[in-house]
């Protein structure tokens, strides 16, 4: 099993010992990434026995008891499908929201579910933030992520492409975001398995990037960032046991590269609270960090 299929099957065995999926369900999707019914039913128990009893699955509620909005939405902007040249004469997809001013621009990259409404309406907020954004579908090549009616099965595709495709993807993102708005620094961000995506970028030795922000995302291994140029912002939730193993050893490689960085844990929240559509979402959490991103954006986009 590939570093990301192992990710993305504890994520599923994760999920389950949480009580998000049916113990039926969970062992559909690690089929669909290729484990056994022994293999899956080993990885469910060991989660089981291991998951934390707390859990923060529910959003935050203001004393009057109203959800607050998802934070930016009040001043997000609509984005339009567009397409866009990849590698190799490949045709990529993508999510393109223009800021009115742009102070800079922001590269989006999607959760292991694939190019979703709620990364389009990121890209969005991005923009009505100041900051263009595209946002790639990483599943362009198999026909975009609106292809699979399945979710479970656009995930199942994403686990069976080499890194080496995204990393290739992405920087044509960045080609994108040149042309489209040139003279202006660029970020990227991702949520995950787009988190896991923003650092295999920066591994890459990506010199274009000035920002990155990568959310609770898993850290290649043996990580080196020596060909970035990139201010890192890390974010990681403080119930999520398993991506902050790998924290240390991110800020480790982040100092020996010499780059600026700040390594931020979220009190109280868990994986993926930034994603106001899923169950573990945190308004408190979720609104802290977008002001946190947007501030390390103005310091360092502009």
């Amino acid at each position: 099993m590939t570093p990301l299929q192992r990710y993305i099957a504890e994520e599923i065995a994760i999920d389950h010992a949480d009580g998000l999926l049916t113990r039926r369900e969970a062992l559909r999707r690690l089929g669909l990434i290729g484990l056994g019914v022994a293999a899956a039913t080993s990885l469910l128990a060991a989660c089981s026995s291991g998951s934390d009893e707390q859990s923060s699955t529910s959003a935050p509620v203001t004393p009057g008891g109203a959800t607050p909005p998802p934070p930016g939405t009040a001043d997000a902007v609509g984005t339009e499908a567009v397409t866009f040249a990849g590698p190799d004469g490949r045709v990529l997809q993508g999510a393109w929201a223009e800021a009115a001013t742009p102070r800079g621009t922001v590269l989006v990259i999607h959760e292991n579910k694939g190019l979703t409404d709620h990364i389009r309406s990121v890209a969005g907020r991005f923009a009505g933030a100041g900051y263009s954004a595209l946002a790639v579908d990483l599943l362009s090549e198999e026909g975009g992520t609106a292809t699979f009616t399945d979710q479970a099965q656009a995930t199942a595709a994403l686990a069976t492409v080499p890194p080496e495709r995204f990393v290739a993807d992405m920087k044509s993102g960045v080609d994108e975001l040149g042309r489209r708005v040139p003279d202006k620094k660029a970020a990227a961000v991702g949520f995950c398995f787009g988190g896991g995506m923003v650092w295999q970028l920066l591994a890459s030795g990506e010199p274009r990037l000035a920002a990155a922000v990568p959310f609770y995302g898993p850290l290649p291994e043996g990580a080196d960032f020596s060909g970035s140029k990139a201010a890192v912002l890390a974010i990681y939730a403080e119930l999520d046991a398993r991506v902050n193993a790998s924290r240390d050893a991110a800020a480790a490689a982040l100092a020996k590269a010499g780059l600026p960085h700040e390594i931020v844990t979220v009190p109280g929240a868990d994986h993926a609270f930034f994603n106001d559509t899923g169950p573990r979402y945190n308004a408190t959490a979720a609104a802290e960090a977008y002001e946190r991103v947007l501030a390390w954006f103005g310091e360092y986009l502009g």
